[in-house]
């Protein structure tokens, strides 16, 4: 057999040995994530059980600590009935819309200036004090003054969800933008590019990644606005209903429309997450 047919047949067997080692690593990627779902779910279910039994039994004071049961039925009797300020999807979108607007305008501007400040150092220089201070702020605090300023309207909650969300966003692109590879802004420096190009087409690509992380905690973010804003004061939304419930001391009211949020909060991040994979496909272990 000469040297050629050798190596050709070494090639036909190598292949489906390769073929064969990917389709092991991948059903072992799928079973490990039914495995972990599975350990999820389980410890999601023993948590539950535990909380029913200690509050049935008086372990847990019931009034203070409520129970799953109850937390469910209150859930139900405001799908199916409505909650006093009209019906649970109102309340949902009225929350979630005023956190999507505040989220879209803190994410913009959190990334324009941070982009900004990453390629104009004296910018920075001369700013970085005054953004240092405005962070420092407890920023919560600030919802009662938003809702002296543009009353019970959603603008009041729009603007929480904004100062929430633009500081941490505001970093990480401005981080993104300093760590730039030095050598890919020579290069297309050398190409004939101009600073815009270089800003558009290198710098922001490479801030991508340090953008989205920021993405993720950005949202919890702009719903804590939104619904510290309600819960000030409001004509609907989450934050009223948690407000609402703790008026009338109804505990299970309290925890249910917390129960509410978490599952947005969750929702929202598996988009987030979802949309992150599609984007970033082409990096190892991104798809």
């Amino acid at each position: 057999m000469s040297l050629e047919s050798a190596e050709s047949v070494g090639a036909y067997t190598a292949l489906p040995r390769s073929t064969g080692r990917t389709k092991a690593r991948a059903k072992a990627a799928r079973s490990r994530r039914l495995v972990i779902l599975g350990a999820r779910v389980l410890l999601l279910v023993v948590l539950l059980a535990a909380w029913e039994v200690l509050s049935r039994t008086k372990v847990i004071d019931p009034f203070n600590f409520s129970m799953p049961s109850k937390i469910w039925d209150q859930i139900a009797q405001w799908t199916l009935h409505g909650t006093p300020y009209g019906s649970l999807g109102e309340q949902i979108w009225c929350t979630l819309h005023e956190a999507l607007l505040g989220w879209a305008i803190g994410v913009t501007a959190g990334v324009v200036l941070g982009i900004v400040l990453g390629r104009a150092p004296f910018l920075a220089d001369v700013l970085g004090p005054y953004i240092k201070v405005l962070n420092a702020l407890p920023r919560i605090v600030l919802a009662p003054i938003f809702l002296i300023w543009f009353g019970l309207g959603p603008a009041s909650k729009i603007a929480s969800a904004v100062v929430l969300v633009f500081f941490p966003v505001f970093f990480n692109a401005f981080q993104g933008a300093r760590e730039v590879d030095r050598n890919l802004v020579a290069n297309a420096r050398i190409l004939g590019a101009s600073n815009r190009r270089v800003t558009l087409q290198v710098v922001i690509p490479s801030a991508t990644s340090w953008i989205f992380t920021s993405l993720h905690v950005s949202f919890g973010f702009a719903l804590i606005g939104a619904i510290v804003g309600e819960y000030m004061g409001a004509a609907k939304g989450i934050g009223l209903l948690v407000a609402a419930s703790q008026s009338t001391f109804n505990t299970a009211g309290v925890y249910a429309a917390m129960t509410i949020l978490a599952v947005v909060a969750l929702l929202a991040e598996g988009l987030l997450t979802f949309a992150e994979k599609r984007l970033f496909r082409w990096k190892p272990g991104g798809h």
